[in-house]
């Protein structure tokens, strides 16, 4: 039988600096210890995780003095939810940490000759800026330490009252149901939200009323461990121009109920402009490889980036942020330099977005996305902008770029190329040498992995601007924007 670790504590640490990736840094005789939970200034006391010769890491547990950098968090659910940690920073300096990351990053990771990082694009919006989000049901509501304590002190006195009275101990009470957001590292417990900020109403009116709805008519919440439950997850997407898609994925067909929820929402919520349903009876949530179906509405939502209109189904990838969006996307373009003569190739395209923003600048574009739905909905996205110079094809991009491929369509006057967080694949990259297009302009949602691609690429390239772009207020995650110029 393998021993319990000792849990250990260092005690009055003093927070010294920002590290990355959310967490902050101080030095412990000698070493250096990661601490997610506190911010420069703070005084704590810090649980390993954690511990080698050098370094450590671990959480705060307890505050004996907080950082003068320290504001209110505007959120109850603070410190329980992993959605927005950095809260307890003020907005100006969360940017301030951003930047610092990203230019470690490049100059840590990369090691190559770079120009100035241009000052981080901040979000006017630092709340309700989220046009999609997903919240799960759950048999298992999260409790708290305190609300624990309660139901032990309530269960002692209930067992007292039984046995004092002789009388037969009454039924327990039906299980602690969540809607919400799952607990960080905990698999199958839920907290129950009923304020969130990252979206605007109707979000949380129309996510509480489908819980107390719910628990009134008896309907059976996911338990995610039996693999048992009739709801399971709720997606909302709400756009700029007004719309608002809801998305419950049941885990089995119940036609009279499902009927009986989805008319009191659209009763209660005339916003509601398109309403689906998916059944889901796998092990995981993901809904990629099932079919959504449409109960009330067109099935999709409409969303606008500049004058440019995008068709958004329950499937279709966009970005998460529209507003910061829109200025993500001006920043690559104003990279792109276009003239309105170029070839211009969208490496990871999704649904078309970037290439069809700046279509008025380029001759040609043609776009390149894993994802075939994504292809059908960028062709489509296309069609209703009345774009006549793109064109879009499914497949890996490591597969399709090959020579005969741009041999069909063109060598490339400039190349767009915006990866998932691992990067892109050292073949694309050796494919970009061979192919020597004068300008590439890297969008990346993870500038450690950029930093480790923009040392391949510079073989033959040099990077010319960097720009950061903050997507998601009050978290740690950053864009950052990169244009290159082939070497001469």
């Amino acid at each position: 039988m393998r021993k319990k670790q000792k849990i250990r504590i260092l005690e009055q640490v003093k927070v010294e600096d920002y590290a990355a990736e959310g967490k902050s840094i101080a030095r412990v005789e000698g070493k250096v210890v990661f601490i997610e939970g506190a911010v420069p200034g703070d005084v704590v006391n810090v649980q390993l995780g954690k511990s080698k010769k050098d370094w450590a890491e671990g959480k705060a547990v307890h505050f004996h003095e907080y950082s003068p950098e320290r504001t209110t968090p505007f959120c109850d659910h603070f410190g329980l939810c992993g959605g927005c940690k950095w809260q307890m920073l003020p907005y100006e300096k969360q940017l301030e940490y951003k930047q610092r990351e990203v230019e470690q990053n490049l100059k840590r990771i990369g090691r190559i000759e770079l120009p100035e990082l241009l000052p981080i694009v901040g979000a006017k919006q630092t709340k309700y800026y989220r046009n999609k989000l997903e919240y799960t049901f759950s048999n298992k509501r999260y409790l708290t330490r305190d609300e624990l304590l309660k139901k032990d002190e309530e269960r002692a006195k209930a067992a007292q009252a039984s046995v004092s009275t002789e009388e037969i101990e009454p039924a327990p009470p039906p299980a602690d149901v969540a809607l919400g957001f799952h607990v960080p590292k905990i698999f199958d417990k839920v907290i129950d939200i009923h304020t969130c900020y990252l979206q605007q109403e109707p979000n949380n009116a129309i996510r509480n009323f489908v819980r107390e709805f719910a628990k009134k008519h008896g309907f059976s919440f996911y338990d995610i461990k039996a693999h048992e439950g009739w709801l399971r997850t709720m997606i909302f997407r709400m756009t700029t121009t007004g719309e608002v898609m809801v998305n419950i994925t049941f885990g089995y067909e119940d036609v009279p109920n499902r009927e009986l929820l989805f008319n009191a929402m659209l009763a209660e919520f005339p916003e509601i402009t398109t309403l689906l349903y998916t059944i889901n009876p796998k092990w995981n949530d993901s809904i990629y490889d099932l079919q959504p179906e449409t109960f009330f509405g067109s099935g999709h939502v409409n969303e606008k980036l500049e004058e440019f209109v995008f068709k958004i189904g329950p499937k279709s990838f966009f970005q998460t942020n529209t507003k910061q969006g829109e200025e993500l996307y001006k920043v690559t373009r104003d990279f792109a330099k276009l003239t309105g003569n170029e070839t211009l190739y969208d490496l990871y395209c999704g649904t078309g977005s970037i290439g069809i923003f700046c279509s008025k600048g380029a001759k040609k574009i043609i776009g390149v996305e894993a994802v075939a739905e994504a292809i059908e909905d960028a062709k489509l996205n296309a069609q209703t902008n009345g774009l006549t110079n793109t064109s879009f094809y499914a497949g890996d991009v490591i597969d399709i770029c090959n020579d005969d491929f741009f041999a069909a369509h063109g060598r490339p006057d400039v190349i767009i190329t915006d990866p998932p967080r691992v990067g892109m694949h050292e073949k694309l990259v050796k494919k970009l040498l061979e192919i020597e297009a004068p300008r590439i302009v890297y969008v990346s949602c993870n500038p450690a992995t950029q930093a480790r691609d923009l040392q391949l690429l510079n073989e033959k390239y040099v990077v010319e601007q960097l720009q950061p772009v903050d997507m998601f207020p009050h978290t740690h995650h950053i864009e950052n924007v990169a244009a290159l110029v082939l070497r001469k």
